[in-house]
């Protein structure tokens, strides 16, 4: 799967750096653009997923194998509304690699102004590659009927960063991925992200903007289309 530079959405960027609605002047627009180049030239992005059964019953979310033996069950009312209606969810992680974080250390020594352009542009590339990964997913399950659900991380609403050991310890990630977690459960690499995508009979229409359905009223970065 090929991340293109033109994938990468410039307002996301714009609005991780404050520019809440705005397009930055001329000379910040350039910086951005540079500052996107040397980082699509660097970056490994790499991903996985893995799918399971689903049952939910009131906040209790429990996956479990084909051959329906218990998984994992994660503990979550905002999760659990997502995934109203799934009959099976797939969990995804996927990240940059290192390399973004190493560019963006080199920033922080020489150019804190495109340090901040590098933190913004990092995390609109990875979401541009989830939607990449979810758009192959939605293509992949089509042919069963089914479509997708927004993809869910934790951290959102009232979905606890713990669940990210239980979601390391179903994908492998730090064996397959490289990917490891902090003792505050944040991942390292940075620009690294984990997700739950339900799978549904009920149709769905396109939810890549996710702000409308997260319950966090008052993030910083929330903004409605």
């Amino acid at each position: 799967m090929k991340l293109k530079i033109e994938d990468i959405n410039r307002r996301e960027i714009y609005r991780y750096l404050g520019y809440r609605g705005q397009t930055p002047d001329e000379t910040v627009c350039q910086m951005i653009e540079e500052v996107l180049r040397e980082l699509t030239r660097v970056i490994q992005p790499k991903y996985l997923y893995q799918g399971y059964q689903c049952s939910i019953q009131e906040d209790a979310i429990r996956l479990s194998d084909e051959q329906h033996n218990d998984v994992a069950i994660f503990t979550s009312m905002n999760l659990a509304e997502n995934l109203n209606g799934c009959h099976k969810v797939i969990l995804m992680a996927a990240t940059l690699g290192i390399e973004a974080d190493k560019l963006l250390q080199r920033y922080e020594i020489a150019n804190m102004a495109k340090a901040s352009a590098a933190q913004a542009s990092g995390a609109a590339t990875i979401e541009a590659y989830c939607n990449l990964i979810q758009e192959e997913i939605r293509q992949q399950v089509m042919a069963e009927g089914d479509y997708i659900k927004p993809r869910f991380s934790p951290g959102y609403g009232d979905l606890p960063l713990g669940a990210q050991k239980t979601i390391f310890q179903c994908l492998e990630c730090t064996k397959r991925l490289g990917l490891t977690l902090t003792d505050s459960l944040l991942m390292y690499p940075t620009k690294s992200v984990t997700a739950f995508i339900g799978l549904t009979k009920n149709k769905q229409g396109c939810h890549i903007a996710k702000c409308s359905t997260c319950k966090n009223t008052g993030c910083e970065f929330r903004y409605e289309d």
